[in-house]
């Protein structure tokens, strides 16, 4: 055997055993190729501590004056598989983390590609999105799509059930899927189809009476069709047969039924479909899409994590460009429940928004947006409320524009933001309890000293929100500036000041000041030494406020150190054809 291949074959015999020793947290490679291409044998790791102190005026009732802290990482790379460890102590509490390692490889052969231990494969959005641990083989050529999988879908929890902490237990989901697919990225046919199963023995018998196995089939198509350069359809649609519980008893069906050797029907199975078709129209600086999309009410399938059911939606998105300059977008979708008018009420919902976005010179910027929401709700099967009925609306504004001067000595950037949001209760019976307004500005300037290599930014903001008989106004102004030192640049300082004051309307005014240093320096790309502190003043303004509550000092410091370093590095041979590579 050659020494290539037996340097492969250790990695792959390497991969292949340490899941059994280790644990579960996902490692990926892509093709088997990279494993021979990484280095052996890499262990390397850090230790550090933090430490601060904290003084406060009033005393320390809710924070510890100490907090001191030392860490250890250590990292094994063997042929690109990383296997973390790490300490922790800090305050008398300690904590070890070890590696979980599982098992995963995406070899890939031309249009083929295997899937090994913990992966992923596309099917439809309708039927599946989660991962799978198990095998699995995809073929992708220009035209023909293909792909196949068997694993597990999720683990077993089945705890101790006297434990008073025991988790929520759930069986052990197994699962297997097809795809097959046909045509360009704007022709084309896919049909996908997924089976999934829970094992009735992978929990305890007395958790079995409390949850029941489930299992599912599911079967989607996705299609699009470009009808035109201008214009395609795209559309998605996907059944599910889904069983709650399959110890209940079957469904006595004397239709020949074509899933009766992958399913049995039962009196706790329900079959729903979800799906969406969509036109899009592409045009020199325009575009526009046109959706609609609908859920049956209980679809499910155990191939999701979560799936929205009992609704359908329908929306436009457009967006286009002027003059080159102006960026302008705009989305309107409205979305209601209660599609079999089974529910007691319906609840409908619209979404709104409108965008826009130029650049009049290199300097100056400007945007402009709206967004809206709008949420009702009518009868269903029964009569809605008039003084409980759900009548919402929310409206979004922001204006946001900058302005950048560049020069040989200076830079300055000058930017502003304003902004608008209001959620009011339009229930003609409201009282206006859950109804609040926001108000938001701010201003900042930045000077960028190239001589110096300075940066001096200021900043004014405002902000005032007014709710049922309240209000909340907070005003703050603040300056700061960094600076790099040392020939490496590796000694980096900062300050920042900052003035605030806030009014809670006929309960407090307080006004605050605070300083914030902080210097950092690293020696020799390994060790790095950080030094902060910060002091802020808290005044009481309320002239009913008493003495001893009026004025407030905090103060605190921190010093934290890190060393990272690297104990072994056994490098791989490099091939005379790979040099230059």
């Amino acid at each position: 055997m050659s020494p290539t291949h037996r340097h492969t074959l250790s990695a792959l015999l390497a991969l292949a055993l340490w899941p059994a020793v280790a644990g579960a947290q996902t490692i990926g490679l892509n093709t088997i190729s990279n494993i021979a291409k990484s280095d052996p044998l890499i262990i390397s790791g850090a230790i550090g501590t933090q430490n601060t102190y904290y003084h406060s005026s009033i005393g320390a009732g809710y924070r510890s004056p100490w907090n001191n802290s030392f860490y250890a990482n250590l990292n094994i790379s063997v042929y690109g598989i990383s296997m973390p460890f790490a300490f922790y102590y800090g305050n008398n509490n300690t904590s070890w983390n070890f590696p979980h390692i599982s098992f995963r490889i995406d070899p890939t052969y031309k249009n083929w590609r295997g899937h090994f231990g913990r992966s992923n494969m596309a099917l439809s959005p309708y039927i599946m999105n989660m991962s799978f641990n198990g095998v699995g083989l995809e073929y992708n050529s220009q035209k023909w799509r293909f792909g196949a999988f068997y694993g597990q879908l999720r683990n077993a929890i089945n705890d101790d059930p006297t434990d008073p902490s025991a988790r929520s237990p759930q069986y052990r989901r197994m699962g297997w899927g097809l795809k097959v697919g046909y045509g360009s990225s704007r022709d084309y046919i896919d049909v996908s189809f997924l089976r999934a199963y829970d094992r009735l023995n992978s929990v305890d018998e007395y958790w079995q009476e409390r949850i029941r196995p489930q299992e599912n089939i599911a079967v989607a198509v996705k299609a699009g069709l470009g009808v035109t350069k201008w214009l395609s359809l795209r559309g998605n649609l996907a059944y599910s047969a889904f069983t709650s519980d399959t110890e209940s008893p079957k469904l006595e069906n004397t239709v020949r039924d074509p899933w009766a050797s992958a399913f049995d029907a039962r009196y706790t199975s329900l079959m729903r479909i979800a799906g969406d078709i969509s036109a899009n129209v592409t045009l020199p600086n325009f575009n526009t899409s046109v959706f609609y999309r609908m859920v049956q009410p209980d679809y499910t399938t155990l191939g999701m994590y979560y799936t929205s059911n009992n609704y359908q939606s329908l929306g436009v998105n457009v967006s286009t460009t002027l003059l080159k300059k102006i960026a302008l977008s705009a989305t309107f979708s409205g979305q209601e429940d209660n599609i079999t008018r089974k529910q007691l009420y319906t609840t409908r919902g619209f979404v709104y928004s409108a965008n826009a976005s130029t650049n009049i010179s290199q300097n100056l910027n400007l945007s402009v947006g709206y967004n809206g929401y709008r949420q009702l709700q009518s009868d269903g099967k029964a009569h809605v409320n008039d003084t409980t009925r759900v009548d919402r609306i929310m409206h979004s504004f922001n204006f946001t524009p900058s302005y950048t001067i560049g020069g040989e000595m200076l830079d300055h950037v000058v930017s502003a933001s304003f902004s608008y949001n209001q959620n009011e209760d339009l229930n003609r019976f409201a009282t206006g309890q859950s109804d609040v307004k926001t108000l938001a500005a701010g201003v900042s300037y930045s000077l960028g000293v190239k001589p110096w290599e300075m940066d001096f930014t200021t900043s004014l903001s405002h902000q005032q929100s007014e709710g049922y008989n309240s209000r909340y106004t907070t005003d703050v102004l603040s300056l700061s500036t960094g600076r790099s030192f040392l020939k490496e640049k590796n000694l980096n300082t900062s300050a920042t000041v900052s003035l605030c004051y806030n009014d809670i309307k006929d309960q407090q005014r307080m006004v605050s000041l605070g300083g914030y240093l902080s210097a950092s320096y690293t020696h020799n790309k390994v060790h790095v030494f950080s030094l902060s502190a910060s002091a802020n003043k808290y005044s009481d303004t309320n002239i009913s406020s008493d003495d001893e509550s009026r004025g407030t000092t905090e103060f605190t410091v921190s010093f934290n150190y890190n060393y990272t370093f690297s104990l072994l590095h056994l490098k791989r041979k490099v091939k005379e054809g790979e040099k230059g590579k």
